[in-house]
């Protein structure tokens, strides 16, 4: 058996999404909110990442935090236990946020902050063809998922303004390359900054602030 798929209907959903994340741009910077949409797939350290971002921005911003799971709300509570504002999003079993979640989620965002993170569910395939409305998009790879993960993954840089290679201190031990991770993602796209980090130490995440034009 063969599955028929409808391209029109598809790109006509992208481009119903893209729409709906221009709107919701457009409503932020109306409200002042600066955003930023984190991508990455699980355990790449994303959480951490905005755990130490929030830590250092606090006195710089009101933080606010959309968190995307498909049933737990761990990585929102970790996030609001730094003082940050965090609103959960449940997908059930969708593998992505997209604009519809996003458009709902960002009524209820407190008028009292002017920075929000978007905390995506983890996943570096789907999120690729569904912004959400954020300034910046930011991807999150760490040495531990092996040494073709950007390679593998090509669309999702492309759509980065930020790329983040984690886990700096155990790429020896894996025997993957920094240098050529960094390299995959400049070969694939020339434009986004690239981040080398250890997240958990914090090393990294000045650089990171920069490149977020924080």
């Amino acid at each position: 058996m063969h599955k028929i798929v409808d391209l029109a209907s598809e790109e006509s959903l992208l481009a119903h999404n893209r729409e709906l994340a221009e709107k919701i741009n457009k409503q932020l910077k109306e409200r002042g909110i600066r955003s930023v949409d984190v991508m990455g797939a699980i355990g790449s350290g994303k959480t951490t990442i905005l755990e130490k971002l929030s830590e250092r921005l606090k006195d710089r911003y009101r933080i606010g935090a959309l968190a995307g799971d498909l049933t737990t709300t761990i990585d929102a509570d970790r996030i609001g236990a730094h003082g940050v504002k965090t609103f959960q999003i449940n997908t059930g079993k969708e593998c992505h946020l997209d604009a519809h979640f996003i458009s709902h989620a960002v009524d209820k965002v407190s008028e009292d902050i002017d920075l929000l993170f978007i905390e995506n569910v983890g996943n570096l395939i789907c999120p690729a063809d569904f912004p959400l409305g954020a300034d910046k998009r930011m991807v999150v790879i760490s040495v531990t998922e092996g040494p073709y993960m950007v390679k593998k993954h090509p669309y999702i840089f492309r759509e980065a303004d930020v790329a983040v290679i984690n886990k700096k201190d155990l790429a020896e031990p894996m025997q993957v390359s920094v240098k050529q991770l960094k390299e995959d993602v400049k070969t694939i796209s020339p434009g986004t900054r690239v981040v080398i980090m250890c997240a958990r130490t914090g090393e990294g995440i000045e650089e990171l602030i920069l490149a977020l034009e924080l």
